[in-house]
C-alpha cells in the first residue's frame, strides 16, 4: 500500500495521483473481468464454497489496495497504517486459498481449456509467491515511500492475471494464452517506468526490482512447466483423481453442447 510515513522526495517521479490512478485502473480490470463472465453466464454463484471463499478474500485484497491508495493520496496516516497491518495478515488466506483452489481444479479436471493443466498448476502458486514476496518487501520498506509504493504496485500487477484472462480473447490466443495475460500484467509497471522516465529522466530502482521479480517468476513458471520436475509435481497432485487421466501438457477440449444420444 502506498506509504505516507515520510516526506516526499524531490526526485520522487510519479506522485500519489499516479499510484491512485493505477490502483483504480487495476480494480477496474479485475471487477470488469469477473463481472463480464458473470453477466455472460460463464461464472456462477453455484460454485463450491472453496471458490467463494477464495473470491471473497481475493476481492477483499483489491478493496484494501484501492483504499490504501485513497488514504495515502488524502493524507490519512493513522488509518493507512492500521489498515496496512490488516493487509499483511490478509496475505495468509490469499496464499492458502489460492493454492487450494488450484489443486482442487487440477484434481477435478476443471482447468480452463485455454491453459495447459500443468502450466496452470505451476503458474498460480508461483505467481502468488511472487506477489507475497514483493508485498512483504514493500512492508519491510514501508518508511521508504518511493520503494514501498512501487513494490506494492508491481505486486498488485501480478494479481491482474485473472482479470485480463477474462477480458482478453484468450481462446484465440492458444497456445500462448497464459503468456498473453502475463504480458498484459507487465504493462502496468512498464507504464510506471515510462511515466517516470518522461517526468524525471530517471527510473527508480524499485521499478526494476519489481519488474525483475515479475519476469523471474515468468521464467520459473515456463522452466518448471516443461521439465521432468513439473510432470512429477502434476502426477503427485492429481494422483487418485479425475485429473490424473488428463494429459498435463495438452489443452483440454473446449466446452460445448453434450454429444447427441
Amino acid at each position: 500500500m502506498a506509504s505516507i510515513t515520510d516526506r516526499p522526495s524531490m526526485s520522487a517521479g510519479p506522485g500519489g495521483g499516479f499510484f491512485l490512478g493505477g490502483a483504480i485502473a487495476m480494480t477496474v480490470v479485475i471487477v470488469a473481468g469477473f463481472s463480464i463472465q458473470l453477466a455472460m453466464g460463464r461464472s456462477t454463484f453455484a460454485a463450491p464454497p472453496l471458490v467463494h471463499a477464495h473470491a471473497v478474500v481475493f476481492m477483499g485484497w483489491v478493496a484494501i489496495y484501492l483504499t490504501q491508495n485513497v488514504l495515502a493520496a488524502t493524507g490519512n496516516r493513522a488509518l493507512h497504517r492500521r489498515l496496512g497491518w490488516l493487509a499483511a495478515a490478509w496475505m495468509v488466506p490469499m496464499l492458502v486459498l489460492g493454492c487450494a483452489v488450484t489443486v482442487a481444479m487440477i484434481r477435478d479436471g476443471r482447468v480452463p481449456f485455454f491453459f495447459r493443466p500443468l502450466q496452470f498448476l505451476i503458474f498460480d502458486p508461483v505467481s502468488l509467491l511472487a506477489f507475497a514476496g514483493l508485498t512483504i518487501w514493500a512492508i519491510v520498506l514501508r518508511r521508504q515511500t518511493e520503494w514501498h509504493r512501487r513494490l506494492h504496485f508491481c505486486a498488485m500487477a501480478i494479481l491482474l492475471g485473472p482479470g485480463f484472462g477474462r477480458l482478453l480473447p484468450v481462446p484465440m490466443m492458444i497456445p500462448w494464452a497464459w503468456e498473453a495475460t502475463m504480458a498484459a500484467c507487465l504493462a502496468f509497471p512498464l507504464v510506471g517506468i515510462a511515466v517516470e522516465r518522461l517526468r524525471t529522466g530517471r527510473v527508480h530502482p524499485a521499478w526494476m526490482a519489481g519488474l525483475a521479480v515479475l519476469v523471474g517468476a515468468t521464467v520459473i513458471i515456463e522452466a518448471v512447466t516443461y521439465s521432468p520436475m513439473g510432470l512429477a509435481i502434476y502426477d503427485a497432485v492429481a494422483a487418485g483423481s479425475p485429473g490424473a487421466a488428463i494429459a498435463p501438457l495438452d489443452f483440454p477440449p473446449p466446452p460445448g453442447p453434450p454429444p447427441a444420444a
